[in-house]
């Protein structure tokens, strides 16, 4: 197994996230190589809770321009994580 440290980036801390956590449900940025039973594995060894499902998504990167020269933000990949009744994970 990969550092689960590795795999699992940071929380996104969105309006939509903070909303979706009352459906038990958490988005996480993961490492764009990582696939689903990675991430369980290391969603389950960090926070110690039950997954139950996972859903992810490649975000495609967007257009930025900086004075004159124009260029691209990198892709990211996001995963939904949605926990076991009676699991949740502590966020501050």
């Amino acid at each position: 197994m990969q550092n689960p440290f590795r795999i699992i980036k940071y929380v996104l801390r969105t309006e939509k996230g903070t909303d979706m956590e009352i459906q038990n449900k958490y988005i996480f940025c993961v490492d764009k190589k990582s696939n689903k039973i990675q991430i369980k594995d290391a969603i389950e060894f960090i926070y110690r809770v039950k997954v139950q499902n996972i859903n992810t998504a490649t975000m495609p990167g967007k257009k930025r321009r900086v004075r004159y020269k124009t260029g691209k933000t990198p892709e990211w990949k996001k995963a939904v994580v949605t926990l076991q009744k009676g699991q949740k994970i502590k966020l501050a």
